[in-house]
Order: structure tokens, then C-alpha cells, then sequence
């Protein structure tokens, strides 16, 4: 086994386009404890300078091929035990390059319950079914005399019949666990099969969510994920059957395929028809599903990726920055909640208002907020965008009315709720009402939208596409990776984070965060880095992982960079050489441009390192996050019934999924950009195009109030869509954008073709195919 753990470095160099020395260095690193983030940004000069994204893969590569190399050691040391481990199929175990090769090859030594063809081979039948296998059209033996030879009546072979039958249930057991055989039809199935839904009997009206897959068909190896993972849905509500099948001129293919891998000429009709029925009653039941059940995997990655770089896109917003924020929470009955926080997040002061109906207090409400701002100058109203957002945000502007200097901001919610309730809102407001939480957030979301939103568990922010469908495991790894990579990308204030966001950074967890939270608690604010060894539970190797990622406004200018106190040395060499104080050299572009990093290279730290010093202290801690802008909702439009087909709007993205873009243009419900008309070129990803957070312009193509659907475009010259019902769409999906439950049609029925030119254009209008058909679940 030790020849396939050395060999992992030259498989993960090939999948990450890197050298083995790199790989090397890194699998060590990370073996040892280091984390992704510190790698990436503070040992460039062990691994040759690879970045998060090849890590993140590496470290992915390394636990499935670990996982691999251990499945390997149990299959090769199972098969020993039973003394059947030849040197040929030691070899073919050795190089297994896939799970599903080495279950192949495992699967004629895998444990098992008797089966008919261990029994007939018990019985003694196994030297017919050998012969059997030679005889061809032109042989003019008569196969049941043949069988009267292996009679055995106490193993309940009577007649010549239930012999054959045992002859051929050996013979379709030995075709079925042939792994090559496997390999090669699998591999003609995903190339060439196409996967069937139909409605199940009796379920047409309660599955009328699935209406465009009630009669389907699209050759799975080009269905995308997001299609993929609803027809998988619809078949475990028992509302859709799927099939896998091969065109009609193409069924006889893999029996062909069965007869030259046994390398027969002209067989006879009896061993033709146990050819056939291994096919149709083992091998192709047991292939559909395996295709099928990698279909999932594939769309589950697919759907777990695009979430991630949602996700990470939403984490990394622009923030309003050190401001006090107003949050405001809306709503009708229940009224709104409010909460001001100061420029560090702290709450000063709630309270509930009842603006709009069936209260309808506008001018007591009014008052109330007039006080609040008086009370404590914010600079921004963060309003909520869930019900009566746009009621709220005509009541903010009458506020802004009276305070020229106030700005309002509608702030995606998402999230906000699962907050108020959560524990860690109950620990930090344990005497604030669970409603006047979310406010909170709200407000604090706009000041720092990475900080408040590490509280929340990632899927709860709903940006993420079939999200409870996808395997949960690899979905939580992925979502905290991204988490710890954003995280640690802009860096944590040691004396203002919060738990949450402190146990992200690298090298930390949960326990050392809580203790530097009690530790500044009872000795006030850190001065500087070194303090934070002080911290119980806080060694050595866990300040070094975390050091340089937090941030300590106090003695040493340093400590509120990226540069890492191990790199400290470097500094002073640098000031030293040039004669200069810290305070001369921060900011000064000038004079660090003029320096020649080769003059400061030493034996730990190579040239990535001082480049990244002098970068640094040009300016130090700086955000890597855009400028805070917000899109500006026009006044006259805040409901459906405002809008008007050719109307052109700006709004926020507040999801990406593989077929469009959802934009929230204040109307309560988001709009769908379709992937076809996000650019005036063909667009293979949406995200080349767009991210979650950007301000956009769009025009209306269509809008369906009865359904609450809007259609979208960011290409302004496209015209306006006519009618038609027609055309197929996908199936509705509540999670794949929580705010108005949308989804399109990037498909057409029977072969789900692209509906994207090579010019980027489709038939007539994006909408023409796809808007139309939008089901809402």
C-alpha cells in the first residue's frame, strides 16, 4: 500500500495543474495542522506559491483518494483471505483509479447470500456451463441430453431443464461481475442513454409541480444539475418514474458488446437468449442505476459549487462600514421592529411601530423613528426586505425627508429569522424579544454583512439551488471552507469580533474564541498581538495559524495588518537598511515602490513573502471587499401590478443559479434573468456574468401577476416577448430562491436542447421559451 500513498502527490499535481514538489509540501503542511487560509497566504515559499482554490481541491483530492487507498487495502485483504488474490488482479486492484473501478473489480469476491448460480455451482454445474459457453449455431449437440449428465436430484436439479436453468444463471452471474465488461457498457450508457420520466398513474393533479416532466426524455449525460436534481425529487415524492434507455436503433448494442467481450462467433440461440437476459434483467437494471445515482453526485457537486460561490460572493459584500445603522424589521399585523446600533454593532435601543394597516399609525410611527435618529444620529436605515418592505422603505423616506444626511438601504433578510431564534442570538440579547433580534442583524448585516452572517448556518441564507437534496456532509464541509476562507480573507478585529466570527479564523475553534472573547472581557481591549499567548488554551501553534488573520488596533502599527509576527524581522531589516520609523514607511507608496524586495530575502523568507510585506505596508489592513454602493429602487414602482413590460430598473442579485440570475428590482417578488439574456454573447456560466450582491440594470420583459413571475433582461435591446403558453419548463423549486420561488426552462422537451445560439440568442425572446413556463411549487 505504501507505493499508492507515495504516489498520491503525482496524481493530485495532475488534477491541480501543479508540481509534485508543491503537492508534496502541501499535503505535510496540512497533515501537520496547518490550515487552508495560512497555507495560502503565509507559506508561499514551501509550496511554490499555490493559491486557496488549488488547496481547497488538493485538500479534496487527498481525502477521497485517502479514502480510496484505504477501500483498497480492505478489498485486496478480504480477497487474500479467501485465497483468491492472483497477481493479475492484485495488479488491477492496484490500479483502481475510482471507487467505482475498484467495486468492480471486488464485486465477484464480495460477500454475499447464496444465489441461484452458488448454488448450481455447489451442485456441480459449472463444467456445463463452460461448454455451453463454446457451443455456436452450427453445433449439432442436443443441450438437454448434455444436462441429463449433471442431474442431482438432492440438490433439486430433477430434469434436464432446472439443470440449464442452473447453467445459465452461472453464466449471466459471471457476465454480470466481469469489471471490464462493466466498465465498457457503463461507459456506452452515460454516452448514449436517455433518461425517461412519466407521471405515475393517478398522480397528474397533485403533481402538477412536475407537469414538464410528466412525459420527458433527455440523454443524461447532458442534463444539467439543476434539472437533474428536480426530476430526482419528483421520483422520491412518487410523483415521477425514471427510466434509462437506449434509442430503439441502438437496444441491441450492448448485447453485441456482451457477445465480442466473450469473444463468441455465431452463438447458439440458447446461449444468445442468456445473453440477452443478462442484460435486460441484471445488467441493465443495475447500470441504470448506478448512471442515475451518478447523475445525482453530479448535479449534487454542481449544485453544491454554484451555492459555495454564492455564498462566498454574499460573505464578501461591500460593507457600509463603522457607521450607526437604524435597522428596521417590517412588517403589517405584528408591526415593524426596530433597533439603532452604534458604528461597533452595539444595540442602544428598540422598539415596535405600526405604520401600515391594519394599525395604520404612519405619523405616530414617524415620530417615534424622528426621536430614535435625534437620540443617536445613524447615518443609514437598513430595511428588511421581506413583507412590506416597500411600505416600510416609503415610511424611511419621509424619515430622510427630515434628516438630509440619512440614506436607506433595503437589506436582504435571509437568514434573519433563523437568528433571532438561534442560540447564539439568545446568548447575546438573552433579555431582547426573539423579533426585535432579527431587526438587530438587519442593521448589523448592512454595517458588516460577513460578521453577522458567520452566525447563521450558510444554508440558512439561501442562496444555494436544491440545497436540502444534496448530500448534507459534503455540502457542510464546502459551505465552512468557504466560511473560513472569506473569514480569513479580510481579516477578524480581536477586540470587537464576535464568537462566531472569531472560531472561523484559522487555527481557532469554538473554545479558543470564547476565551479570547472572556480574556478582553476581564483585561480589556488586546494591545497587541503577543498579548493574545496569553489567552488560556492558546499555544504556540495556534497563534501562529491565527496571528496573522486578526487584527489589534493598539501599540505595534503592524498588528492591524496582514503581515504575520513571525515576518515582523523583515519589517525592521527593511527600516533599518533605509534608516526609517514604521510611521515614516506605512502608506508611503513611493518609497515602497522604490525598494527592491531581493534585497530583503533571507533563509526563511523568500521572495512571495517580502513582496506581500511591502504590499502590505503600503496599506496595511486593508478590506479586499468592494466599495459599499446600493441599488436605487424607483419610488413609483414597489408592487407587481407597478410594473410594466419595458420598464428598465435597477436592482440587486440575490441568487445565481446555473440557468439565470434572480434580481430583487422592490417588488417583493425577485425577477429572473435567464442565463440568455444576462450578456449580448453566449454564456456558458452565469457567473462569468453575475454574482450575488451586484447592482444591476434590467429591463421587463414580462409580468405574470397572477403567478407572481417576472421576467428580466440585462440586455436592453431585447423586445418584448409574445404570448405562448407552450413551451415546456423546468419544475418549481421553493429553495432555489427562497424570496419568490421561481424557475425557468433552460431546456426544451425530448432532447433538452440549449436554447442559446452561438450568438447567445434563442427563439423570438429569452422568455418566449422559458418565462411562460415557470411553475411555482
Amino acid at each position: 500500500m505504501q507505493a499508492h500513498f507515495a504516489a498520491l502527490p503525482t496524481i493530485i499535481a495532475t488534477d491541480i495543474n501543479a508540481k509534485e514538489a508543491q503537492v508534496s509540501a502541501a499535503i505535510k503542511l496540512l497533515d501537520e495542522g496547518a490550515t487552508v487560509p495560512f497555507i495560502a497566504r503565509y507559506r508561499k515559499e514551501v509550496t511554490g506559491g499555490l493559491d486557496d482554490t488549488q488547496l481547497r481541491h488538493l485538500e479534496e483530492r487527498l481525502i477521497y483518494l485517502r479514502e480510496l487507498n484505504a477501500r483498497r487495502e480492505t478489498i485486496l485483504n478480504s480477497i487474500f483471505e479467501q485465497d483468491k488474490l492472483s497477481d493479475d488482479l492484485r495488479k488491477k486492484i492496484n490500479a483502481a483509479e475510482t471507487k467505482m473501478a475498484l467495486e468492480d473489480l471486488y464485486l465477484p469476491y464480495r460477500p454475499k447470500r447464496r444465489t441461484r448460480a452458488q448454488i448450481a455451482i455447489e451442485a456441480g454445474i459449472e463444467p456445463l456451463a463452460d461448454q455451453l459457453l463454446t457451443l455456436t449455431t452450427t453445433s449439432d449437440l442436443d443441450i438437454e441430453v448434455l444436462a441429463t449428465q449433471y442431474l442431482n436430484p438432492d440438490q433439486g436439479f430433477t430434469d434436464p431443464k432446472a439443470v440449464l436453468d442452473g447453467a445459465r444463471f452461472i453464466l449471466i452471474e459471471r457476465i454480470a461481475e466481469n469489471a471490464e465488461l462493466l466498465g465498457a457498457l457503463r461507459n456506452y450508457l452515460w454516452k448514449e442513454a436517455e433518461l425517461h420520466s412519466q407521471v405515475e398513474a393517478g398522480k397528474e393533479e397533485i403533481g402538477s409541480n412536475y407537469k414538464d416532466y410528466f412525459l420527458f426524455q433527455e440523454p443524461i449525460h447532458k442534463i444539467p444539475s439543476h434539472r437533474a436534481l428536480a426530476l430526482l425529487r419528483g421520483r422520491n415524492e412518487a410523483i415521477l418514474q425514471l427510466n434509462l434507455k437506449l434509442p430503439i436503433e441502438l437496444e441491441e448494442v450492448p448485447l453485441q458488446m456482451i457477445t465480442d467481450h466473450l469473444a463468441l462467433t455465431a452463438p447458439h440461440t440458447w446461449l444468445k437468449e442468456t445473453i440477452r437476459l443478462s442484460w435486460r434483467a441484471k445488467l441493465h437494471l443495475s447500470l441504470s442505476l448506478e448512471l442515475i445515482n451518478q447523475m445525482r453526485e453530479a448535479a449534487e457537486n454542481e449544485a453544491i459549487a454554484v451555492f459555495a460561490r454564492n455564498l462566498k460572493d454574499l460573505l464578501l459584500a461591500s460593507p457600509a462600514g463603522e457607521k450607526a445603522i437604524l435597522g428596521i424589521d417590517p412588517g403589517l399585523r405584528t408591526g415593524c421592529k426596530v433597533a439603532v446600533v452604534d458604528r461597533t454593532g452595539k444595540l442602544l435601543e428598540t422598539a415596535t411601530i405600526y405604520p401600515h394597516a391594519p394599525h395604520n399609525r404612519w405619523r405616530q410611527s414617524l415620530e417615534i423613528l424622528i426621536e430614535l435618529v435625534k437620540k443617536y444620529d445613524p447615518q443609514l436605515i437598513s430595511i428588511g426586505n421581506g413583507t412590506a418592505s416597500r411600505e416600510t422603505d416609503k415610511l424611511a423616506a419621509d424619515l430622510c425627508l427630515q434628516f438630509p444626511k440619512l440614506n436607506k438601504v433595503v437589506t436582504s433578510e435571509a437568514g434573519a429569522s433563523v437568528y433571532s431564534a438561534s442560540e447564539t442570538a439568545a446568548k447575546e440579547f438573552p433579555d431582547l424579544d426573539v423579533s426585535l433580534r432579527g431587526a438587530v442583524s438587519i442593521a448589523r448585516r448592512l454595517q458588516d454583512p460577513l460578521a453577522e452572517l458567520v452566525k447563521i448556518e450558510p444554508k440558512a441564507i439561501g442562496v444555494g439551488q436544491y440545497q436540502h437534496d444534496v448530500n448534507q456532509v459534503q455540502l457542510n464541509r464546502m459551505l465552512e471552507s468557504v466560511v473560513e476562507d472569506c473569514v480569513n480573507a479580510v481579516g477578524v478585529d480581536a477586540n470587537t469580533a464576535s464568537t462566531e466570527l472569531l472560531s472561523k479564523v484559522s487555527g481557532l475553534n469554538s473554545t479558543t474564541a470564547y476565551n479570547i472573547v472572556a480574556y478582553r472581557d476581564e483585561n480589556g481591549p488586546f494591545k497587541n498581538r503577543a498579548q493574545l499567548k496569553k489567552v488560556p488554551r492558546l499555544g504556540p501553534k495556534t497563534f501562529e495559524l491565527a496571528a496573522g488573520f486578526l487584527r489589534i488596533r493598539g501599540d505595534n502599527p503592524l498588528d492591524i495588518s496582514a503581515v504575520h509576527p513571525e515576518a515582523y524581522p523583515v519589517v525592521e531589516r527593511i527600516l533599518k537598511k533605509n534608516g526609517k520609523t514604521l510611521d515614516e514607511v506605512i502608506g508611503n507608496s513611493a518609497f515602497l515602490k522604490s525598494l527592491n524586495p531581493q534585497d530583503y530575502l533571507c533563509e526563511k523568507f523568500g521572495l512571495p513573502t517580502v513582496e506581500d510585506i511591502l504590499s502590505e505596508l503600503e496599506k496595511p489592513g486593508r478590506d479586499p471587499r468592494p466599495e459599499f454602493i446600493t441599488a436605487q429602487f424607483r419610488e413609483d414602482v414597489s408592487e407587481l401590478k407597478d410594473l410594466k413590460p419595458g420598464m428598465q430598473l435597477e436592482g440587486v442579485v440575490t441568487n445565481v443559479a446555473n440557468f439565470g440570475a434572480f434580481v430583487d428590482i422592490g417588488v417583493h417578488q425577485d425577477g429572473l434573468v435567464h442565463i440568455s439574456a444576462l450578456a449580448d454573447r453566449f454564456v456558458k456560466d452565469p457567473h462569468e456574468v453575475v454574482k450575488v450582491g451586484d447592482v444591476v440594470k434590467v429591463k421587463v420583459l414580462e409580468v405574470d401577476i397572477p403567478r407572481k413571475r417576472i421576467g428580466l433582461s440585462m440586455r436592453m435591446n431585447d423586445p418584448l416577448p409574445e404570448r405562448d403558453s407552450s413551451a415546456p419548463g423546468e419544475a418549481s423549486d421553493r429553495e432555489n430562491n427562497p424570496r419568490n420561488h421561481t424557475r425557468n426552462n433552460q431546456g426544451q422537451r425530448n432532447r433538452g436542447k440549449d436554447t442559446q445560439g452561438k450568438s447567445g440568442a434563442i427563439s423570438n425572446n429569452p422568455f418566449a421559451d422559458a418565462l411562460k413556463s415557470l411553475k411555482k411549487r
